[in-house]
């Protein structure tokens, strides 16, 4: 009994050692770091403008700021104007990569290089789009002419050396450039 106890014990005390070493690699290794460039992101531009509805979008570049390649596998646009804040308008997001649109709201998982390996391999633009339908019998033109600002989350999850995670950027919209993009004015409520 005494044998088996310091065989057991040997085998946690390995078993513990090879975990530490694993995590001083990772340390030493470094780890991913996907970050939305969201303070330069483009100009909005409108997508489509139809009577009732338009769908701006704007492009926000993702770079790689650790020494570990990362994959955004999943990314999806979250506008963020509630009812209870603004009911003229309904709001669905998209989100995709640039270098690959596509129609059926799923999004491509990208590899971003390490840090360092190029200015070409560690970054990605992504296009956020957000489509505003007008509510109410409102043209879109008198729906966004009530509008307050608003705002939208940039949701993404990331996996590399670490488990996959979910991060977010937010990006605030202003009202009166969504309104010059669609030829009206604010009006005060």
């Amino acid at each position: 009994m005494n044998g088996l106890m310091i065989v057991v014990g040997a085998v946690a005390a390995v078993v513990l050692l090879l975990a530490v070493l694993v995590k001083l690699y990772f340390c030493y290794t470094g780890l991913e770091n996907i970050v939305a460039k969201v303070d330069s992101h483009s100009a909005y531009t409108v997508d489509e403008l139809t009577e009732t509805s338009m769908t701006v979008s704007t492009v926000v570049e993702f770079v790689n700021l650790g020494k570990q390649c990362a994959v955004v596998m999943d990314c999806f646009v979250r506008p963020q104007l509630p009812y209870e804040q603004y009911d003229g308008v309904e709001m669905r997001g998209h989100a995709e990569l640039l270098s690959a649109p596509r129609e059926d709201d799923y999004f491509e998982a990208y590899i971003i290089q390490r840090k360092g390996y190029g200015k070409d391999l560690d970054r990605a633009a992504i296009k956020a789009q957000i489509k505003l339908i007008a509510r109410h019998g409102m043209t879109i033109k008198e729906a966004i002419s009530k509008m307050p600002d608003f705002n939208f989350l940039i949701i993404w999850l990331e996996a590399g050396r670490m488990e996959a995670h979910y991060r977010q950027a937010r990006i605030e919209v202003p009202a009166a450039e969504i309104a010059k993009l669609v030829g009206t004015e604010l009006v005060e409520a």
